[in-house]
């Protein structure tokens, strides 16, 4: 068994979020055209079958290699800290270090295998972005939040 406290606890978060995101991409591939996009509510959200070279807002477009590097290192970095820190570090900003490697390792992977990121969730608003993407934000927000509250806990 394991508890917050354990680092099977945070290698847990990462697969769930690697399984999801990876089923979610699997399922858009082979069921969809690239270019494709379904309305799920019309003009407000759609899955639309898109390929990302680049990073956020298709930043840094086709430097898949150095996309590939600076992911890699920041996830060795990241899941070195959680392994000689899960005991000591409050479960909020480790959980948000899992959430970032979940997200990380599910866009790494798409990059090492097709060169691209899937993207497929569609708000109409937004540029079209994917599960991983969503652990990624959802991890650096608690992340911050988490430094934010272990400052002021700290009184500095």
């Amino acid at each position: 068994m394991f508890n917050m406290r354990s680092l099977n606890f945070y290698l847990i978060i990462i697969g769930a979020i690697l399984i999801l995101d990876q089923t979610g991409k699997y399922l858009i591939i082979k069921t969809m055209t690239w270019g494709q996009s379904v309305p799920v509510f019309l003009n407000v959200f759609h899955i639309t079958y898109v390929r990302n070279t680049g990073a956020a807002f298709s930043s840094l477009q086709d430097q898949r290699w150095l996309l590939i590097s600076v992911t890699s290192l920041v996830i060795l970095i990241i899941f070195s800290y959680i392994i000689k820190r899960y005991k000591f570090e409050s479960v909020s900003l480790l959980v948000s270090f899992a959430l970032i490697i979940g997200g990380g390792i599910g866009n790494l992977t798409d990059r090492i295998r097709f060169g691209y990121v899937v993207d497929f969730l569609d708000f109409r608003i937004w540029p079209v972005f994917n599960i991983a993407d969503i652990a990624v934000v959802t991890g650096c927000l608690l992340m911050i939040f988490s430094l934010f509250k272990k400052e002021r806990r700290d009184g500095k």
